[in-house]
């Protein structure tokens, strides 16, 4: 169902205490028709402003759907879907809470269609675009990504018998992170490419490379989200 957006004024605050306590009035209603009631009067704006200013502010211009008001309604879908595992005896403000949860999702997102439209696109529309909307160049995401690789190999490699305790898993992480302290003088970047890389450097099947793979993934992308919002490693 389409839910109409009540505007308010220029200036007024849109995610307010009366937010606030809606959001946990919505949690503890078990009607279902009373909690549709709440979302739509008390609750719906304030995320329909939440993901709009998040996007425009950031900049998250690369998605899969048509137009930017459709990926706002998915950030807005996704929210709700997240809505019961707001707890606001945890201290943490609903504003707080769902900002980052958006801003999370936009991330991942954002990376996964620019790099999709990277592999796709002729490189004459890649150039023109990034002259009018998106420059590669000042994204606040690119220009800390090869910071944050450089800090997260350093971490996993200090680290890397109490991430990988078993010394086989050990020897095929370091194998994988080899390949980020050389990426720079790398020439290939498919995958079948850099399995046979890593097999060179140790004897391992590829289930295995894909397990431990995952697991530094799991860290990178955890690492990553929070130095994007913070300025700084939780490693």
């Amino acid at each position: 169902m389409e839910l109409s957006i009540v505007k308010k004024k220029k200036g007024e605050q849109y995610f307010t205490q009366d937010t606030e306590d809606a959001i946990v009035l919505y949690n503890t209603t078990i009607d279902s028709d009373e909690k549709s009631k709440i979302y739509r009067r008390k609750i719906h704006y304030a995320f329909f402003k939440l993901t709009e200013n998040i996007i425009h502010t950031f900049k998250f211009y690369y998605t899969e759907v048509d137009n930017i008001e459709d990926l706002q309604h998915e950030v807005i879908t996704f929210l709700l879907s997240k809505i019961h595992l707001y707890d606001q005896t945890k201290g943490t403000k609903a504003y707080s809470y769902f900002g980052t949860i958006a801003k999370r999702y936009l991330i991942l997102s954002n990376q996964k269609n620019y790099k999709k439209r990277i592999d796709t696109s002729p490189i004459e529309s890649i150039e023109e675009d990034e002259k009018h909307s998106y420059d590669l160049e000042e994204s606040p995401y690119n220009e800390k990504l090869s910071n944050f690789i450089d800090l997260y190999t350093d971490y996993c490699t200090k680290n890397i018998y109490t991430l990988f305790p078993k010394e086989y898993d050990a020897q095929i992480a370091d194998a994988i992170l080899e390949l980020f302290r050389k990426r720079e003088n790398l020439d290939v970047f498919n995958k079948k490419a850099l399995y046979i890389y890593i097999r060179e450097i140790v004897d391992v099947k590829t289930p295995k490379i894909t397990k431990i793979a995952n697991q530094l993934y799991d860290i990178f992308k955890e690492g990553y989200i929070f130095y994007l919002e913070n300025g700084y490693t939780n490693f």
